[in-house]
């Protein structure tokens, strides 16, 4: 085995990255209404300003 595999197999399957755990995410649900709302209102200002 080369010194990378056996690194690897000490660390675990996977490394981590730093980002946010599985049980970090936070809700959800309501990011994502609030990013279509946002999504929403800019179309709505940019229909309404003449720019579309």
């Amino acid at each position: 085995m080369s010194a990378t595999h056996t690194l690897a197999a000490r660390l675990g399957a996977r490394a981590r990255t730093g980002g946010p755990k599985d049980d970090d995410r936070g809700p959800e649900l309501l990011e994502h209404a609030l990013g279509w709302i946002l999504v929403v209102l800019v179309a709505v200002l940019v229909t309404r300003a003449g720019l579309m």
